[in-house]
């Protein structure tokens, strides 16, 4: 007869079908409950993802409104900085364009993606038609506030789910300032353009705009909090609202006051200050609404888990009740039994861990204490068993723990190994030794069997190769050397004997990661043991760095040489690609930030650099990208490289890309030696070219100097001297006919002679004012000698020194001059006064033939052993120094004796050259 079916269950399963029932009742309601509070979460983490997606457009509304007023301003008043600014607003555009799509790609429920690339399209449309100059002023707001209007009815959907009312309110605020300040905008770009246009009629739609803006402002100070409010009152309190509602006023006249109007610059200036501020409390808005939607969803969050959580722990609490229950009755009844069943096996391990005071925990006592006695006992038996099969001979078992045949057997066991334990002490110090020497060794060292497989290695032989010891013992030692060496080593340990050794082998071996060193290795075989000693030493650092040295000394040979650059940049590259086995090339950084090649080398095979060439060409795009934003060597995986600067600008690049593993630390660093001396081949070109181009600048202007000097002579002095040649013969006829008439006065002339016209008086009248007017051209002729004497050499600078001569420059100057001279009482260098002497009479040239200046100042002094000359005016400007042969002149006459010159000219700003000429000045003599 079967027994009852309750009877055939165990105890710990009636317990938990007595619980099951009830707790599956309660985990039903809990269950549903839960599912409708999660609906509400979702509902709140919707609409708190919906104001995400909001705020990223509305910074792309913000960046629009700024991008408009830029291109409304650029058509109105466009000037130097117009191109920077509206490409500065609109790479900002772009960029809010850019984050608002990466939130919007997320977001299903509206197509926000759509908008945003109709507003793009849009954008770039109005930006061509406003490069072209096709659109006018108004017309350009008009564009712009079409995707403005866009992108606000997007905010507005996708803030209107207001799940909760605070939420709701946040909303309304939010968008009521965001249209305001869009009214605001729109508004400063139609006054823009009355008051670029004086004569232009008002607006109409200027007071519908601030009309717009009063609404939208009543709406967010019913939905805003007390904070936002109170800001708001704050900035319509500033100057810039108040100058906004003083304008607004006066268009709302019926006569308005057009010279009360401020200018074009006030009002943008006033209604963008106010606008800002706007912004900030748009901001704030923002983070209201942000706050509200992320309470709110925490809240319901913490709700669903508060309750949730309460029914889950009480159930679990129910649960764990019966468990506790179950288990206080099966844990012992299990573990006595266990207990047994191994006792009875022979396994001693089992523990009863039950310590109860009823029945079962008497019954586990008394197991525990036979398994603890068994246990002992084994214990000493496997102690003393061990330390002889480990030569461990000062164990002794615990005789007096135990009697009768098990005590006499322990005791036995001792003596026998106490027999053993003076010669094991001996052999164990002997061993002992050299296990430290072999393991405090700083060079590798390694115990090979004849099989050639590892089976000892000390830890500098671990750290060399990178392999941890239990990746070592066991593996041949020629599966660790380079395999183009390999044959040669097989076949030097297959050589070694008794009478022989190898010593001083060198050859590559290859690390864990994959690098290779060179390591130089003594081998040594001792047979009767079967056993290779192997003695080894880095060399990896000392070779690399001879190679190295050897390279670098190539290039400078080149460089002291004086090679050309080409020659240098081919010799560093193929240097470098030998001496770190990658591809190399020198790169000159060009002015749009494209590199150009001026050397290369492969260093791997062809076959390997076409295979890697993509994934070498990206590491090397970061690296040079690296190198260019920090100027400092840099090593980015396969590629690394090491920037060249000349004169402290950036010049270019010596980079290495490795085609199959990451390149070693620290190559960057060692690629430095090499960009020195490119810098050196390239300054020493550069001042080699500077140097031929200044004696050919030198050889011409004496040429012209002189070509001056004789035209001066041709056209001035030379001309004057004929004419008074023949002033001076029209005297010599005048004298002559006078001395007739004296000789022949009051005679009757001979036939055929005719008598000198005029009277004895008449003539000599005559003849002083012809004398006169020949002493008048003299004068002239010595002071235009003296003007050609001046260019060649001014006399005042000899004989006054550099102050006088300035004053004197001045006052002949035709342009006003204001001077401005602290020099010492003494005279300065003679080089020093004629350099400072001519800039300054090249300066005032300078200034009235071209910089069309109403004044010039001239300010000299003498600080710190530097005479400091500056000459400013306040022409045209957009000097360079490159531009005519003058300035050019200048600054090889003031470098020659080691000074500097200085130039500022910005277009429409005048002119200022500074010169800097040391007193101890270098000799140009000879």
């Amino acid at each position: 007869m079967r027994p009852p079916l309750l009877s055939r269950l165990r105890a710990g399963r009636k317990l938990l079908l007595l619980v099951l029932v009830p707790v599956t009742g309660l985990l039903a309601l809990v269950v549903r409950s839960a599912e409708d509070q999660w609906e509400a979460a979702e509902t709140l983490r919707t609409f708190h993802a919906a104001t995400d997606v909001a705020f990223a457009l509305t910074d792309v509304s913000d960046a629009v409104a700024r991008e408009r007023i830029t291109a409304v301003q650029a058509v109105l008043r466009p000037g130097p900085d117009t191109p920077a600014q509206r490409a500065a607003a609109e790479r900002a555009t772009g960029r809010a364009l850019d984050r608002a799509a990466d939130r919007a790609a997320s977001w299903t429920r509206t197509d926000v993606t759509g908008v945003l690339a109709t507003v793009g399209r849009r954008l770039q449309a109005v930006r061509t038609d406003t490069d072209t100059g096709t659109l006018s002023a108004p017309t350009v707001a008009r564009r712009y506030a079409q995707d403005e209007d866009a992108l606000l009815d997007a905010v507005a959907a996708l803030e209107s789910g207001r799940p909760t009312r605070r939420a709701g309110r946040a909303a309304d605020a939010h968008i009521a300032l965001l249209r305001a300040v869009e009214a605001a905008e729109r508004e400063r770009a139609d006054l823009a353009v009355l008051l670029d246009t004086p004569s232009h009629p008002r607006p109409t739609a200027a007071a519908r705009w601030s009309v717009l803006e009063d609404a939208e402002l009543d709406v967010f100070g019913q939905n805003a909090s007390d904070a936002l409010r109170g800001e708001l009152h704050g900035v319509a309190s500033r100057a810039p609202a108040r100058a906004v509602r003083e304008v607004r006023d006066l268009l709302d006249a019926e006569a308005p006051e057009t010279a009360r109007l401020p200018s074009y610059e006030d009002w943008t200036a006033d209604s963008g200050a106010r606008i800002t501020a706007l912004r900030g409390i748009q901001d704030g808005a923002a983070r209201e609404l942000a706050d509200a939607a992320a309470e709110d969803r925490h809240s319901a969050q913490t709700r669903v888990a508060r309750d949730l959580g309460l029914a889950l722990g009480l159930v679990v609490a129910v649960t764990a009740l019966a468990l506790a229950l179950r288990r206080s009755l099966t844990r012992p009844l299990g573990e006595i039994s266990g207990a047994a069943r191994a006792l009875s096996y022979g396994e001693l391990s089992y523990d009863i861990r039950y310590a109860g005071r009823d029945e079962p925990g008497d019954l586990a006592d008394a197991f525990r204490e036979l398994r603890i006695t068994t246990e002992w006992l084994a214990g000493e038996i496997r102690a003393v068993t061990t330390a002889i099969d480990r030569d461990h001979l000062d164990h002794r078992a615990d005789v007096a723990a135990f009697d009768g045949a098990w005590a006499q057997l322990l005791a036995g066991m001792n003596g026998t190994m106490a027999s053993y334990a003076a010669e094991h002490g001996r052999r164990e110090k002997a061993e002992q030794e050299l296990a430290t020497l072999f393991e405090l060794s700083p060079d590798p060292l390694c115990v090979c069997g004849l099989d050639g497989c590892l089976e000892r290695v000390n830890p500098a032989f671990e750290r060399t190769l990178g392999y941890p010891r239990d990746e070592l013992l066991g593996r041949p030692f020629l599966s660790f050397v380079d395999e183009r060496d390999e044959a040669s080593v097989q076949e030097g340990l297959a050589r070694l004997d008794e009478d022989t050794e190898l010593t001083d082998v060198q050859n590559r071996f290859l690390r864990r990661d994959g690098t290779e060193l060179w390591l130089r290795w003594s081998a040594r075989l001792v047979r009767r043991e079967g056993l290779v000693h192997i003695v080894a030493r880095d060399v990896t650092e000392s070779r690399r760095t001879a190679s190295e040295q050897a390279a670098l000394r190539r290039v400078a040979v080149l460089v002291a040489r004086g090679a050309p650059p080409h020659e240098v940049f081919q010799t560093v590259a193929a240097a470098v690609g030998g001496l770190f086995g990658t591809a190399a090339a020198v790169l000159r950084q060009e002015s749009d930030a494209r590199q150009t090649v001026l050397g290369s080398a492969l260093g791997v095979p062809e076959g390997i650099e076409r295979a890697t060439r993509e994934e070498r060409s990206h590491a090397g795009r970061k690296a040079i990208r690296e190198m260019a934003r920090t100027r400092l060597p840099v090593h980015v995986g396969h590629a690394a490289g090491a920037p060249i600067e000349v004169d402290g600008r950036l010049w270019g690049f010596v980079l290495v890309t490795s085609p199959s593993e990451p390149l070693l630390s620290g190559t960057e660093t060692r690629l430095a030696g090499f960009t020195e001396l490119v810098a050196t081949a390239l300054a020493n070109a550069d001042v080699r070219g500077q140097l031929a181009a200044s004696r050919a600048r030198l050889v011409a202007a004496a040429d012209a100097s002189r070509r001056r000097i004789e035209r001066d002579l041709h056209d001035g002095v030379q001309q004057r001297l004929v004419a008074l040649r023949l002033e001076l013969r029209l005297a010599e006829s005048l004298l002559a006919d006078l001395v007739e008439l004296v000789n022949v006065q009051g005679q009757v002339d001979p036939p055929g002679r005719s008598r000198a016209s005029g009277t004895p008086p008449e003539l000599a009248r005559q003849l002083t004012r012809q004398l006169a007017h020949v002493g008048q051209g003299l004068d002239d002729a010595f002071q235009e000698l003296l003007q050609v004497a001046r260019g060649i050499h001014p006399a005042i600078l000899s004989q006054g020194g550099l102050g006088p001569a300035l004053r004197s420059l001045a006052r002949r100057s035709a342009v006003p001059v204001e001077l401005d001279l602290k020099l010492p009482p003494g005279r300065l260098p003679e080089q020093v006064e004629v350099a400072a002497y001519y800039v300054a009479s090249e300066c005032l040239n300078n200034a009235a033939k071209h910089a069309h200046a109403r004044v010039v100042e001239v300010r000299a002094g003498v600080e710190d052993g530097v005479l400091e000359l500056v000459v400013g005016d306040d022409g045209v400007g957009g000097v360079e120094t490159g531009r005519g042969s003058g300035l050019i002149g200048l600054v090889d006459r003031v470098e020659a004796i080691g000074g500097r010159v200085e130039l500022g000219s910005p277009p429409g700003a005048g002119t200022t050259l500074r010169a800097r000429l040391p007193l101890d000045a270098p000799s140009t003599d000879g």
